[in-house]
């Protein structure tokens, strides 16, 4: 017999459903995507830590789950993955697949989320739910499945607060998020030095790719002992305005020397922040596989993956900073550079995983600016 489970929303809704993954209790804010594949990216996915992530696309689960990665190695970088661990609260779905049909898949779903004690619930009406996120201004969920015993606890954060909901927005998540100390992956003789907010490995895979060492920083290093030729400010989870000191050493970054410098998602708010610009909670968010984006000055479109929860004010912007990329649905800015030093972020993900790879050259000519600016 199938074990229920109940989901409550911040603003009193009330559903019942089946019990997926671990039977603990758990609870975050609310969000969506639109993504039809990629699942175990997105699990997998640092930026969704403490959020409840609920599904549009019906069947999930259904090419299964291939071989994780070992949690006592350290980035080892396995595919299909963007860490070693689920940061999320839990999920919610439609329809569980059970049975997974793909030659690469090793274990379902629900054994998946089993083993890193991550709640779910599925049989919800997932696109009706999705109305209720759009319609909101921002919601927050608990799952509770009927034979919960425990909690949830997220790197030392216990998401289930008993009456409150757990606000994923008020921490300073990128202490949680990132490794606690420094490390050099792959080999090469440029070095590009990646703040590590919650980085998706695939950032990681195509810098190596490209004949490069990444020494991977703890969110908190001071750019005075860092020997590089090249910044990259990663993706991760929360509130930019939470990371506490962050804007000083990006400052640094900014007016104290001239390496390139390229910021994704959660970076790009922060060099935004650092610049002088500010930034906003959305009412909900973008995140799928499917957001169009245009080049400023270029006839040229593209579809991004994304991740994000909040967005760069366009009226906020400094003289000496312009607009790169902006969303061809709401306005939003989506990509800054400066005019004159080789400064650029953007807010969607050109590490592409999982999602489409139009933009996967924006890593590649950042890495080949590198590369020249070292070679002066």
């Amino acid at each position: 017999m199938r074990k229920r489970a109940f989901l409550e929303l911040s603003d009193g809704t009330k559903l019942e459903g089946y019990a997926i993954g671990a039977p603990v209790k758990s609870s975050g804010e609310l969000v969506f995507t639109t993504a039809m594949v990629g699942y175990s990216e997105s699990l997998s996915d640092p930026s969704y830590f403490g959020q409840v992530l609920v599904f549009a696309y019906p069947l999930i689960g259904n090419y299964g789950i291939p071989t994780p990665p070992d949690s006592k190695k350290i980035h080892d970088l396995t595919p299909q993955f963007e860490s070693k661990k689920i940061y999320l609260s839990g999920i919610v779905i439609s329809q569980e697949c059970k049975e997974a049909f793909h030659w690469t898949s090793e274990m379902n779903l629900d054994k998946w989320l089993t083993i890193h004690g991550v709640p779910g619930i599925s049989g919800i009406d997932t696109r009706h739910l999705i109305t209720k996120i759009r319609d909101s201004n921002g919601l927050f969920a608990k799952i509770h499945p009927e034979e919960a015993t425990k909690s949830l606890i997220i790197e030392g954060l216990i998401t289930d607060l008993g009456e409150k909901f757990f606000d994923p927005n008020i921490h300073n998540l990128a202490a949680y998020a990132s490794e606690g100390e420094r490390l050099l992956l792959g080999k090469g003789s440029t070095r590009i030095a990646v703040y590590d907010f919650g980085v998706k490995w695939n950032i990681l895979r195509q810098i190596i790719e490209q004949d490069c060492e990444v020494e991977l920083l703890p969110w908190d290093t001071e750019p005075e002992s860092v020997d590089c030729n090249g910044w990259l400010l990663s993706n991760g989870p929360g509130n930019p305005s939470h990371i506490d000191g962050i804007q000083t050493k990006v400052k640094k970054l900014i007016y104290k020397q001239e390496k390139p410098i390229l910021g994704i998602c959660l970076g790009h708010q922060i060099i935004s922040l650092a610049c002088g610009a500010q930034v906003v909670k959305m009412p909900y968010g973008h995140r799928s596989h499917n957001q169009p984006v245009t080049e400023i000055g270029t006839r040229k479109g593209y579809i991004t993956s994304q991740n994000h929860s909040y967005v760069v004010t366009r009226e906020s912007l400094p003289s000496d900073w312009e607009v790169w990329f902006e969303n061809v649905n709401d306005k939003s800015i989506e990509g800054i550079r400066h005019k004159e030093k080789p400064f650029k972020s953007v807010q969607f993900h050109p590490e592409s995983a999982a999602g489409p790879r139009d933009s996967s050259w924006i890593l590649k000519d950042f890495v080949k600016e590198v590369k020249k600016h070292a070679s002066i």
